[in-house]
């Protein structure tokens, strides 16, 4: 039997931490769609069944750490080492999986990056939208494959 990997409740408990604590709540409006991730046809084994879940959220790590970069007076890295710790934790001597999950959340900073150059309304509003649904998703990954 192949062991599958298993992602860290620890750091995704910290991600819902961190999501839940980084802003006041405001009033909850419709997310935009998600992007699916580009499948990688020379994948090697067996992916771990949350791979696109995990995939999503290091995309929605890298629109974050853009946007509360571009909206705040300082700079926080606290996404970005996040990221690092995830791929530490669930892509550790796997090339191709710690590849994907660099490219997502490099995605995610440069789509935002594209579209927005100085903080507005608009990139507040996407923030705290990304950060709802990351929470969202690191709890969905945790409750139905945690350990």
């Amino acid at each position: 039997m192949i062991d599958t990997p298993r992602p860290s409740a620890l750091f995704l408990t910290g991600f819902l931490l961190m999501a839940t604590t980084v802003a006041a709540a405001q009033e909850k409006q419709s997310a935009p769609p998600a992007t699916a991730p580009p499948a990688d046809a020379a994948e090697e084994g067996k992916p771990a069944p949350y791979d696109q879940r995990l995939i999503r959220l290091a995309e929605i790590l890298g629109s974050v750490h853009y946007l509360r970069n571009l909206c705040l007076d300082q700079l926080e890295d606290g996404w970005r080492r996040s990221t690092q710790e995830l791929i530490e934790k669930e892509a550790a001597g796997e090339p191709k999986r710690r590849e994907r999950i660099t490219a997502a959340f490099n995605r995610g900073y440069r789509t935002f990056a594209s579209v927005y150059t100085k903080c507005t309304e608009p990139a507040t509003m996407a923030e705290e939208r990304y950060r709802a649904e990351g929470a969202t998703l690191a709890s969905e990954i945790v409750a139905r494959f945690g350990n």
